[in-house]
């Protein structure tokens, strides 16, 4: 039976990673109301947290209730040829083509091979590729959560899942809370400030596991919750308008993240409204998942791409403006790089991610 598609997602997706790409704009020349809508683009990275979550465990859940096992090396063999082929790739041309590097400095080649990048990365000395950290994250809970599920099965112990869920959320909030007042305080006048914030608050994943965590709680509601299912069916734009609420305030309690509220409690707000707005974008009921976009669809399916390549892909178009001398306003400089941005990654979906799709394939039906 083909898998249900959820299009309300496609329509996260976009935006998380339009959000992404204002948000490392900044870092680039740029028109001044980039600065106003990129703020909050940091939490695009989150979105992408609590899509990945639900699907990846959705996908877990549907396969035990219907097997009642969870086949670990077809996953990871799965996972590995989405992945892996693209972001070798793009590591290859920051290793040996300098000039698509945004910054001077490369953070070792053995963190990026290993995914542990994201743990002591001094993103102000050694920013090169720092965007990876995420897919760090997302590829330690690849490994992690099948793994913790095989126990919970063979410990039978699986209905204390969603307390789990709770426990790591609590023990993320603790850590960041540790993190802050132990390590990031004593620095807070200091230039260090910025750098120890990241090291200790925004990029290890046991900091992180919020947008995930909500979303493995989602994917377990989805195929377990009888409840949360009638809900679903009617509920789906109350769900949305209320998840806009509490984003909003979410943004509004984040402004500043140099505040021990928001560096505590801000990781986790941010990812039980996007929780909430995911939950009304799977609901049929939701004019998110009865309205399809080419656009968002095509916006999706790229974003892996996009998100990869973007900060070189920028870097170079404005270095080749800069060189030539040519006069462009930001706003079409903007535009053109976005649109640079879109080439490549269909350039990565055809000739990169659908052959290794196609071999990927071809192993699975040995």
């Amino acid at each position: 039976m083909e898998e249900k598609k959820f299009h309300g997602l496609d329509h996260l997706r976009a935006l998380a990673i339009l959000m992404v790409l204002t948000y490392h704009y900044r870092a680039f020349k740029h028109p001044a109301w980039i600065d106003t809508i990129g703020s909050v683009g940091w939490t695009g990275v989150d979105l992408f947290f609590v899509l990945s979550g639900f699907l990846i465990s959705n996908q877990l859940f549907k396969e035990f209730k219907k097997t009642g096992a969870i086949k670990m090396n077809l996953f990871l063999l799965k996972r590995f040829f989405r992945i892996l082929p693209p972001y070798l790739f793009t590591l290859l041309l920051y290793i040996y083509i300098p000039v698509f590097r945004e910054k001077e400095t490369l953070p070792p080649i053995w963190k990026f091979l290993t995914f542990t990048q994201n743990y002591g990365l001094d993103v102000i000395h050694k920013g090169t590729f720092s965007h990876a950290w995420s897919l760090c994250i997302e590829e330690q809970f690849y490994l992690l959560l099948p793994l913790s599920l095989g126990v919970l099965i063979r410990i039978k112990g699986f209905s204390y899942l969603k307390l789990g869920i709770m426990l790591l959320l609590l023990i993320s909030i603790f850590i960041r809370a540790f993190s802050w007042y132990e390590i990031i305080l004593p620095h807070l006048n200091s230039p260090d400030f910025w750098k120890q914030w990241y090291q200790y608050i925004y990029y290890p994943t046991y900091t992180r596991l919020d947008g995930l965590a909500i979303g493995v709680l989602i994917g377990h509601l989805y195929q377990y919750s009888k409840p949360f299912k009638k809900m679903l069916d009617t509920k789906g734009n109350l769900l949305l308008l209320t998840g806009m609420i509490a984003i909003s305030f979410s943004f509004w309690f984040c402004q500043d993240q140099t505040l021990a509220s928001a560096s505590i409690l801000g990781f986790s707000l941010v990812a039980i409204s996007y929780g909430i707005i995911l939950i009304g974008a799977i609901s049929s009921s939701s004019f998110l998942a009865k309205n399809k976009s080419v656009i968002t669809s095509q916006l999706a399916m790229l974003s892996y791409a996009i998100y990869l390549s973007h900060k070189g892909v920028i870097h170079l178009t404005q270095r080749f403006v800069e060189k030539n001398h040519m006069v462009i306003s930001d706003g079409v400089l903007l535009l053109c790089c976005f649109l640079l941005c879109l080439a490549v990654a269909v350039f990565y979906r055809f000739f990169i991610e659908k052959p290794a799709s196609i071999f990927k394939n071809r192993i699975i039906n040995l």
